[in-house]
């Protein structure tokens, strides 16, 4: 282990030798990697897998809350942290989409600011869609992962070969998941699996060296 060797400087201001011991451990810093729980590690074959990623959105890219405004429409909010895990995985190779029983403007604007492949509103029989996307996408469900909290979601998590949910997704679908995420929808939950599988890929280094110089 490295032992530093610096005395203690003498007017408030560091010397040269804790100048070098601070830059030394800030690379150390920079070189060490999250630790990751035995869920995550377990995950990452699954994850290697998956070519895209189908997403709920009330409860997952939000916190399930719904604001109704007195004009009429309603207001959702978004992460960011997610959205940018969202576009690192899309230009990792991972097409990214989203799946809804519900329909709102503002989802579609997220969408589209995010440069989402399949969009799909209004969708009571999301098996239907999810099927209709393997086909149109020629991909196996063992090549598909996808993030939902409730029981509407089941039919599709019980398919995928990558099935995630939300810490706050009902019990009876964090019991058929194949990883639950540590973050709630709305609070970094898809920025977590978007993480995921870019570790499963052997990219997330490569996209945090793109920030961090």
């Amino acid at each position: 282990m490295h032992k530093t060797a610096c005395s203690p400087s003498s007017g408030g201001y560091p010397s040269d030798c804790e100048l070098t011991e601070a830059l030394r451990a800030r690379a150390m810093n920079r070189q060490s990697r999250p630790e990751r729980s035995t869920a995550w590690k377990a995950a990452l074959p699954r994850g290697r897998q998956v070519q895209l990623l189908l997403l709920d959105v009330d409860g997952v890219l939000t916190d399930g809350s719904i604001t109704y405004l007195t004009g009429g429409g309603e207001t959702k909010s978004f992460n960011t942290q997610d959205g940018l895990g969202i576009k690192m995985l899309q230009e990792s190779g991972v097409a990214v989409g989203i799946i809804t029983a519900r329909s709102s403007e503002a989802v579609e604007r997220r969408a589209r600011d995010l440069g989402l492949r399949h969009v799909y509103q209004g969708q009571k029989d999301k098996l239907a869609i999810y099927e209709a996307i393997l086909k149109e996408s020629e991909l196996r469900p063992l090549q598909t992962a996808y993030m939902g909290d409730d029981w509407i979601d089941l039919p599709i998590l019980n398919r995928v070969g990558f099935a995630a949910a939300p810490a706050n997704a009902v019990p009876e679908v964090r019991q058929r998941t194949h990883y639950t995420t540590e973050r709630s929808g709305g609070r970094g939950a898809v920025r977590e699996i978007c993480d995921l599988l870019l570790e499963a890929r052997g990219d997330l280094v490569k996209m945090l060296a793109r920030f961090d110089r």
